[in-house]
């Protein structure tokens, strides 16, 4: 019995030297897996961070951009309250010339029913003369007739100028119609004028 228990002793000594052995082999098993936890847990720590540095540096380029765009839009914007007070300007120069070319048409229109007007009176006023003129000639030929003056008409202005061919010699005629009275004119040309018909 001693022998089993001996037997045993060594049986348990070895059991627990054999279950230390497999403890180390379970520990450093354990590390190894430990260690590989750790080396994976740092690649993904060293990956995160370059993500991390990827996403700030695409953030502030983003922001960047954005700040661009919000810089644009507010110009953009200021061109455009340029633009619409330029096109309300724009708008009021229409207006104002559109105002004057209305009262221009009005103008012009009147101005040619003015004209028509005109032509109208000068039409009449030459179909008068045609009835007028070959009378007032018979008059003119009818008193160079009868007084036997001929009228120099490109006389002065005031002046009466002329030739009276009466009976024997031509007489000229000078009379100055600023410094004679109408009476003295008249009464002188009828007194050149032969009564013996």
């Amino acid at each position: 019995m001693a022998a089993f228990r001996d037997i045993e002793e060594v049986s348990q000594g070895l059991l627990s030297l054999l279950g230390t052995n497999r403890a180390e082999a379970q520990q450093r098993r354990l590390l190894g897996r430990h260690e590989q936890m750790v080396e994976r847990l740092l690649e993904t720590q060293d990956g995160a961070e370059q993500w991390l540095r990827e996403t700030l540096a695409a953030e502030k380029e983003v922001a960047g951009s954005l700040l661009a765009a919000q810089e644009r839009a507010s110009r953009g914007g200021a061109e455009l309250q340029q633009l619409e007070a330029e096109l309300q300007r724009a708008a009021a120069e229409d207006a104002h010339l559109q105002a004057g070319l209305l009262y221009l048409s009005r103008e012009l229109q009147e101005l040619r029913d003015m004209e028509a007007e005109l032509e109208r009176r000068e039409r009449e006023v030459d179909e008068d003369t045609t009835v007028t003129i070959p009378s007032a000639v018979y008059v003119a030929q009818l008193y160079h007739r009868i007084s036997k003056i001929e009228w120099d008409y490109e006389s002065e202005p005031g002046m009466i100028k002329g030739i009276h061919h009466g009976p024997s010699v031509a007489q000229p005629i000078h009379l100055d119609s600023t410094q004679l009275s109408k009476k003295f004119i008249s009464d002188y040309l009828w007194g050149l004028v032969a009564t013996d018909w």
